[in-house]
């Protein structure tokens, strides 16, 4: 691990750290985490300005820039070199101090890396430099020690300022809980109370405009909730009587008393710190490479500086600071501190964009493979469909009404009904009447008079036994994909007919057809019927459907899948889910879902939209692009840098000198800096 890599290793603990206080005591860790960071940042950029300062008379000093410029006779007095030393030796010691201590601490440890490198390349140049000036000579490096000091330290100063604009995610999400909450007493009484003497069954007053302060569920009043930062949700959720709320997110226009559920370590905020932290924390495979490539690249460059300063002194007429200069600038050159920064800045931008948008990633390593994915199995039931019934046709068997009168008619009926089916009619009826005479037909439905009529909604078995005909074409189809068909009779006329099914999710068809797009199979695994599974998957496009599997059978059939050679992902959000889940080579876990599917999951969808199965499959693949990229950027400059540096390309009258070096590898590290911060996420819309 380089200097800024256990800059950044710090930086994550006292995130983590922050993160451990807001869930110790209820919500509110605003707190200085990023403290110590920001004073590292801060220390670098005055090394930064101060070496830059004392570098321009250097340069002004030195005999090879003004015989460049023609204004040495100019320029020159008495003692210029000793003015010159000075100078540089408190850039060496003030400006080159980070990298002496990182030598220090790298060769103490017995893990030489990039700081060995800088700290050997600035040493040499200053102890060469010093004793020659003092023999009288102009062949110094003091130009070139001041400059590859001041582009080193403004490269870590950059670098660092992205490293912790990267590690912000977790502070943010610890900066949304309140301070303090509203609690209601039993006599209606409200008093304000730290978050830390918050406990499950406690009543809140959240104001309108104010953040909420706990997980819970609204017991008074109606509002819309800003759940963006926690969901990525853009819209305001309403929110009524009963509907789940989740502390850090904000209250909008309505006052609303909340019944606390859940507080401290085991709320939904807390849980989301919890995984981001993990994942930052989380070694990513390509890190791995990168490592391995850097430890190999630091020997490179200490093995290839010495065998250049040997091969130019011993073997050429070049002479010893001729020599020393392509020893250094080939050690400056080689450093692989975008190296390492390659992966590690891409990680930290990643996880924090999956957290900020409801992506939740618990093991990175399976976030890779995701952009393998072959195969992608979706349980049906609250994944492909809401997991709850509604009407998908109406059919007017007579002429005397219309389809909204059909549907008006059976929902004033099944409205004293707890049965989902009748709970489906009635949420999608857009007015119903009272009734009188209610009573049930055990196992048939309902009657009842309404608006003066006998009104019956009961099943194609009332129907049949009762010698009504149906050779409607139309309910025979409806049948054989498999919905519930309900028969709405008025003063026993067969008016109507009413199909209800598990309703598909409205974004199901363009996360399918968007996953097509991207060459991966589609797969709906369901305990329901043939019929029922072929009407969903007909009407959403999916590539094969595995109907009637037991439970038990899940993790089997995922197993059954991957030994088609396929890389699988599992996306469900039940209990029955979990074995699937851990059997798949990604397990993902969509909307609430259960603590049992999140916990065997890899990934955590917050929402129950299955276009986040894209936009978490696209991400995947967008950071392992940036990784690439940004290990080529790393990495790809020094296949001509060094041997340039080294001298390869003089007798073509090409030498780079270590201020030019240090520009190429600052240069590499920038551009890594850079580019992660220009990783995005891609979200598709359903246009509704």
């Amino acid at each position: 691990m380089d200097h800024t890599q256990a800059e950044h290793a710090a930086h994550m603990q006292h995130t983590k750290k922050a993160g451990a206080a807001h869930k110790g005591h209820g919500g509110h860790a605003h707190g200085g985490s990023g403290h110590d960071h920001a004073k590292m940042v801060a220390d670098f950029r005055r090394r930064f300005w101060v070496t830059l300062a004392l570098t321009v008379p250097i340069l002004a000093l030195a005999p090879m820039i003004q015989n460049a410029l023609g204004l040495r006779e100019t320029l020159a007095f008495p003692g210029d070199g000793y003015v010159l030393a000075a100078l540089s030796t408190i850039v060496y010691f003030y400006g080159g101090w980070p990298f002496l201590k990182g030598l220090w601490s790298e060769v103490s440890g017995r893990n030489p890396g990039m700081m060995t490198l800088i700290g050997v390349a600035i040493t040499a140049a200053f102890a060469y430099s010093f004793v020659v000036v003092f023999t009288g000579s102009e062949k110094t490096f003091f130009w070139e020690l001041a400059t590859l000091i001041a582009i080193m330290l403004f490269g870590h100063w950059i670098e660092m300022k992205s490293v912790m604009g990267a590690g912000k995610a977790l502070e943010k999400l610890a900066r949304l809980m309140p301070d303090t909450a509203h609690l209601v007493g039993e006599d209606g009484s409200v008093t304000d109370v730290p978050l830390s003497q918050l406990k499950s069954g406690d009543r809140l007053l959240i104001k309108p405009g104010e953040k909420i302060p706990a997980d819970g569920v609204i017991v008074k009043g109606e509002t819309s909730v800003n759940e963006s930062m926690l969901t990525g949700e853009s819209k305001p959720v309403s929110k009524t009587k009963g509907a789940q709320v989740i502390g850090g997110s904000i209250n909008g226009e309505g006052s609303i008393t909340v019944e606390v559920a859940k507080t401290g370590e085991d709320s939904f905020l807390s849980g989301v710190i919890r995984l981001v932290e993990e994942a930052q924390a989380s070694k990513s495979r390509t890190q791995d490479i990168a490592n391995y490539a850097a430890r190999w690249l630091t020997f490179i460059a200490l093995g290839g500086g010495f065998l250049t300063a040997a091969g130019w002194a011993l073997m050429t007429g070049q002479g010893f600071a001729f020599a020393m200069e392509r020893a250094v600038t080939v050690m400056v050159i080689a450093c692989p501190h975008a190296l390492g920064l390659a992966v590690p800045l891409v990680v930290a931008r990643s996880t924090a964009i999956a957290a900020t948008n409801g992506l939740l990633i618990r093991d990175r390593t399976a976030f890779e493979e995701a952009r393998n994915i072959d195969a992608i199995i979706f349980d049906k039931t609250g994944t492909l469909t809401r997991g709850e019934f509604g009407i998908t046709d109406t059919l007017v068997l007579n002429d005397g009404f219309s389809p909204d009168e059909i549907v008006a008619y059976a929902a004033s009926i099944e409205a004293h009904s707890e049965h989902p089916i009748a709970k489906g009619i009635v949420k999608d009826a857009k007015e119903k009447w009272e009734v009188e005479n209610f009573r049930a037909i055990p196992g048939k439905g309902a009657e009842g008079v309404v608006k003066g009529r006998a009104v019956k909604a009961v099943s194609p078995g009332y129907i049949r036994a009762n010698g009504f005909a149906l050779d409607d074409a139309r309910i025979e189809k409806l049948s054989s994909q498999g919905k519930t068909v309900i028969f709405v009779l008025i003063d026993n006329v067969l008016a109507g007919a009413i199909a209800l099914a598990d309703i598909i999710r409205e974004e199901s068809k363009p996360a399918i057809a968007a996953l097509q797009k991207m060459g991966v199979r589609c797969i709906m695994l369901t305990g329901d019927n043939p019929q029922v599974a072929k009407w969903v998957a007909d009407e959403i496009g999916l590539d094969e459907v595995l109907a009637e599997v037991l439970p038990e059978q899940k993790a089997a059939k995922v197993k059954e899948v991957q030994s088609r050679g396929l890389i699988v992902a599992m996306t469900g959000d039940g209990v029955n889910d979990a074995p699937a889940l851990a059997q798949a080579n990604v397990g993902i876990a969509i909307g609430a879902g259960t603590d049992v599917a999140i916990e065997t999951a890899d990934i955590i969808l917050v929402k129950s939209n299955p276009l986040d199965v894209v936009a978490i499959l696209g991400l995947a693949r967008a950071t392992y692009g940036k990784m690439i990229q940004n290990l080529f950027w790393a990495t790809g400059y020094n296949t001509v840098a060094i041997p340039a540096a080294a001298g390869a390309f003089f007798p073509w009258g090409i030498v780079l000198s270590p201020a030019v070096g240090a520009v190429f590898m600052s240069s590499s590290t920038i551009i890594c800096a850079v580019n992660a911060q220009l990783l995005r996420l891609k979200k598709l819309a359903t246009g509704s």
